[in-house]
């Protein structure tokens, strides 16, 4: 008779299971040859423990759902509270614990094809993994739902449900097409190592495996534990009681009238010189967590900062480029070259299409330094993302293309994982075919909404397929994702201009499926890492991708109907949380390549045309790198010059602000060089712990706050109420220019 630990496959017909009664250990001299890799992630696997069960369904399909309904519900909010998978992972854990106790262990259909149990035995790490790729699905935005927001909220137009979630649920699965492809370029080779997905390895391990604890230090479990607690007290600080710890810009305390000043030291509103954040969520709410970026990684990052932040943007301003001094140094805003805010309204005609004499009458478009040198260097990205992969990962890539039918060396790892099922690629072919062509029906169907054309979702696929690889290298190896949704808006811009909602669509088609897919590849990593049938994974990828995009459609829905006024900055009441800083960026971005159109801006009848000019410097820059490597290729350092990485460095800025860089930079220093160089050991045993347990307290707080304090608008009024403290950083500098609240100069 059959105990419930022998049944071939807990929560599936036997035989769809894809494990065998074998546990695999690998010689220890055997290991993954990237140091990080080799210190966190184990070299053994254990095949009989069951993967697909009644738990692993039922916490999943929870995580899932809660984890995209708290994602989108503060995502509207002034400061987004981004609630990562790792809060997830670890409140499964006593309730994975629970019904492995309580739930029975009968066996059903005993004997028959269909056997199965509800409880095959403890609560294991492989169903955990699973429950946390659900959870993934729900912690990612759902990008799409920015086009409903623009469209219903901003321009106040017609867009239903129903084509709403046609569009959210074709760009997210659309996603799986391009992961399938890159696959064997971007998951098998142990040099595309996925550096977050190290936080997570850590964090299984610290609750799943038994430690003794060194005489005089802490097991990875009691020290997660003790930083848990820590980090969920601490927010309570800036979270309520002392909101100003989020940016202590103490340069506008000395100089409080000082104009100059405060936009050289305003942390939320100026260039941040001297702010820093005491707020893991303003630390890593935008580069996610620092500790899991490698130093080399932050070291581009805090070049790029530099350079941008305080050189480019600086001699722009002052040298008073494109009208600068008229405009605040740093904002998201659109002006008139006046200095007032710009009424995108008034050049919208009836047919929801630009109105070029209204545009004429009103005047040009005008941008703050930051957001117009933010573009530069958002061209200067797209360029040198490609140059760089082909000079740096050419041949690599290259020898994977021809040893795609050959046996080819493997790391630990891919040996381990290559005796389970491996997904066929035409699952992934036919996901794709038909996704695409439900896109063109959707778009084609329903034109008057969404306004772009058939030909444009097959353009937006080929952009997709061809910078999915090279940005997922990138990503692999920084992680660092360069955001190339510019070239998309400018592509679209100049073939269909005049048309916003369809630069919208087309950005979110051939851009975020492209991230959609870079997000899949990263989870099949961590299954990679963890020994997860490659089947399985894609079913749970698939079923979570849904629930997430039904949820945070739903959540988004719910919120426009029912806050007054949300997102509306000059209607809102004092105070109110609900601004929307990605979506106004997002917004803006629809009318600037959409609406108006990149010629009449940055094309030959705009004024910003010689920005054109940093695509040639991204192309340029990274050929140096590589000359400089080649003339000193004793100087491995040349090689950790990673352009894409360094000028993609403020792509999030704005709605990113210089605070969130600032301290971000300070704490990956700390965590990349000195404790990864110099205190090895306890790097290697608690730093991924500690980013996960910050995570996960700051999550747990953030949600108890709302709850109890959020949801009854209650908040303090003292001088520690104030983000920031520098009232005086978003004022032009202009002679004659009068804003509210600024001094005329």
């Amino acid at each position: 008779m059959k105990s419930a630990h022998e049944i071939t496959a807990p929560f599936l017909p036997r035989n769809q299971s894809h494990r065998s009664h074998a546990s695999d250990e690998l010689s220890g001299a055997e290991n993954s040859p990237i140091e990080q890799v080799a210190l966190t992630v184990p070299i053994t696997d254990d095949r009989t423990l069951p993967v697909v069960t009644f738990r692993m369904w039922t916490l999943g399909t929870l995580a899932c759902a809660l984890l995209s309904f708290l994602n989108q519900f503060f995502w509207y909010r002034r400061e987004p509270l981004s609630i990562t998978s790792i809060s997830a992972q670890i409140a499964v854990v006593p309730l994975g614990h629970l019904m492995a106790t309580v739930i029975t262990n009968r066996v059903f259909f005993k004997g028959k094809r269909w056997e199965f149990t509800l409880n095959p035995g403890p609560f294991n790490i492989k169903e955990h993994v699973l429950i946390t790729i659900f959870a993934n699905s729900g912690a990612g935005n759902v990008y799409a739902i920015h086009i409903v927001s623009a469209v219903k909220i901003f321009y106040k137009q017609n867009l239903t449900f129903f084509v709403s979630l046609l569009v959210v649920i074709t760009t997210q699965v659309l996603g799986f097409g391009w992961a399938g492809i890159f696959r064997r370029y971007l998951v098998e080779p142990a040099a595309m190592w996925w550096p977050q997905n190290l936080v997570q390895v850590s964090l299984f391990r610290a609750l799943h495996e038994k430690e003794k604890r060194i005489k005089g230090g802490l097991t990875r479990n009691q020290f997660f534990l003790i930083a848990f607690i820590c980090s969920f007290a601490y927010y309570i600080f800036p979270g309520y009681l002392f909101p100003m710890l989020t940016s202590l810009s103490w340069i506008c305390w000395i100089f409080p009238t000082s104009v100059l000043a405060q936009q050289l030291g305003s942390g939320l509103h100026g260039l941040g010189i001297g702010a820093i954040g005491f707020d893991w969520s303003s630390i890593s709410s935008y580069l996610g967590s620092p500790l899991a970026s490698p130093w080399f990684a932050t070291a581009n990052i805090a070049l790029g900062f530099a350079l941008i932040t305080y050189v480019i943007t600086p001699v722009a301003y002052w040298f008073n480029i494109y009208k600068a001094k008229a405009f605040p140094i740093f904002s998201d805003d659109l002006f008139i070259a006046t200095g007032q805010r710009y009424n995108i309204s008034a050049i919208i005609d009836s047919k929801f299409h630009v109105d070029i004499q209204a545009y004429e009458r009103q005047g040009p478009l005008y941008l703050s330094t930051f957001f117009a040198m933010s573009y530069g260097v958002g061209f200067a990205c797209l360029t040198a993302t490609v140059v760089h992969v082909f000079l740096f990962h050419g041949k690599e890539i290259w020898q994977l293309s021809k040893s795609a039918f050959q046996e080819n060396k493997m790391d630990v790892h891919t040996k381990l994982m290559r005796k389970y099922k491996q997904v066929p690629e035409w699952w992934f072919m036919c996901i794709l075919f038909v996704n695409i062509g439900a896109t063109i029906f959707t778009c084609e169907y329903y034109n008057n909404q969404l306004q772009l054309p058939w030909w444009g979702i097959l353009l937006a696929c080929g952009l997709a397929i061809f910078f999915t690889l090279p940005v997922g290298i990138i990503t692999a190896t920084t992680n660092q994702t360069p955001a190339l949704n510019v070239i998309t808006e400018y592509i679209i811009g100049y073939i269909y201009p005049g048309f916003p909602v369809a630069n919208i669509c087309f950005k979110v088609y051939g851009y975020i499926s492209m991230k959609q897919g870079i997000a899949f590849l990263q989870d099949f990593k961590l299954g990679h890492y963890m020994k997860i049938p490659p089947r399985t994974m894609f079913m749970a990828q698939i079923v979570g991708t849904i629930i997430a995009a039904l949820v945070h459609l739903g959540t988004a829905w719910w919120l426009m109907e029912t806050v007054p006024d949300i997102c509306d900055r000059a209607l809102l009441p004092a105070g109110s949380p609900w601004t929307c800083p990605g979506d106004h960026v997002f917004y803006d971005a629809s009318v600037i390549w959409g609406l108006i159109g990149p010629r009449r801006i940055f094309g030959d009848l705009g004024h910003y045309s010689a920005i054109n000019w940093f695509f040639l410097g991204g192309a340029i820059a990274p050929l140096l790198v590589w000359l400089a490597y080649k003339a000193f290729p004793n100087q491995h350092w040349i090689r950790l010059i990673t352009m894409p990485v360094l000028l993609g460095a403020t792509v999030n800025m704005p709605p990113a602000t210089a605070v969130n860089y600032t301290s971000w930079i300070i704490i990956g220093f700390f965590s990349g060089f000195i404790a990864y160089r110099y205190y090895r050991n306890w790097w290697s045993r608690h730093n991924y712990v500690l980013s996960g347990a910050l995570d996960a307290g700051l999550a747990f707080m953030g949600v108890l706050l709302y709850l109890c304090i959020g949801m009854e608008h209650d908040s303090l009024s003292w001088w520690g109420s104030d983000p920031d403290g520098c009232p005086l950083a978003s004022c032009p500098t202009a002679q004659g220019v009068f804003v509210k609240g600024c001094p005329v100069f």
